[in-house]
């Protein structure tokens, strides 16, 4: 079965055979260092243990140089429902795989869901769905390879969570200008994507990388990568806002395999959501 990318441009509804949906989702045109579009991204879906479906999302930014902030609203919204599921506000250069997912029911069925971004004058959006072509390998293992997320937890002891869903924990208070120290525990299986496997690179750490998710104002980690052993570790920073109010600080525990050698599978990396809410002192 043939299948086929919907994105509305300024109104204009495509359809698009799988030769086009690279060029839709990745362009080839070079990335410019400010002022260019930020499109949203389907990746796919995979099942959770409850019958319930995953539906992930990512971006590409082609400002190369400089983060775009979009807030939710009515140019960052995701639909049917709350316009607020998760997305990101904030948009860091380059291409970003399953930076969130939404979850749908186990009765999902032919069912979509848009993820909407308008931005220089443009209107870019992306429906994320079950059809059987885009079921990703998210926490199973890639291709059969083995290799399985990082295991990621905010308290030692705590919930733990795999795959782009990942956890959410929180929130935790912080003051405006005050660092707020957040330490994460991580692990990892060792090995690497079957389709990037790096001779003598087994065991590699576990790369620990932070992004703001969404708030008003701006993030500012002390150390915004950190690594720990992929037997298992901790690592510590802290964050510092600059304005009170409603956060979603994110991690993001990758192993050897990277997140753009693997994108497609996501099976390579886990997500952290830590809410934060920040008041003047």
């Amino acid at each position: 079965m043939q299948k086929f990318v919907v994105v509305t441009i300024s109104g204009l509804v495509l359809g698009l055979a799988p030769a086009c949906l690279e060029a839709t989702q990745l362009p080839l045109a070079p990335s410019s260092v400010s002022g260019a579009t930020v499109t949203p991204a389907f990746e796919g879906w995979y099942e959770n243990p409850d019958g319930t479906f995953n539906l992930s999302f990512g971006y590409y930014s082609r400002n190369s140089g400089s983060a775009m902030e979009i807030p939710i609203g009515q140019d960052n919204f995701i639909e049917p429902g709350d316009a607020n599921q998760g997305q990101p506000v904030r948009f860091e250069a380059n291409r970003h795989w399953g930076v969130f997912v939404v979850e749908v029911p186990a009765t999902f069925g032919d069912g979509e869901v848009v993820w909407t971004l308008k931005n220089h004058g443009e209107t870019f959006s992306i429906p994320g769905h079950l059809n059987p072509d885009w079921r990703i390998d998210a926490l199973d293992g890639e291709a059969g390879s083995g290799n399985t997320p990082p295991v990621l937890m905010f308290d030692m002891g705590g919930p733990e969570g795999r795959g782009p869903a990942g956890i959410v924990a929180g929130p935790v208070r912080a003051s405006v200008d005050a660092p707020l120290s957040i330490t994460v525990w991580a692990r990892d299986d060792g090995a690497t994507s079957g389709s990037v496997r790096r001779t003598g690179e087994d065991a590699v750490p576990v790369t620990l990388t932070w992004f703001k998710h969404q708030g008003p104002g701006a993030v500012r980690f002390s150390d915004s990568e950190l690594k720990v052993p992929a037997a298992g570790g901790q690592a510590t920073t802290t964050a510092t806002f600059n304005e009170p109010g409603e956060y979603i600080l994110r991690v993001r525990a990758n192993d050897a395999s990277g997140v753009s050698g693997a994108g497609h599978a996501q099976c390579c990396w886990t997500n952290g959501f830590l809410k934060v809410t920040v008041t003047n002192r």
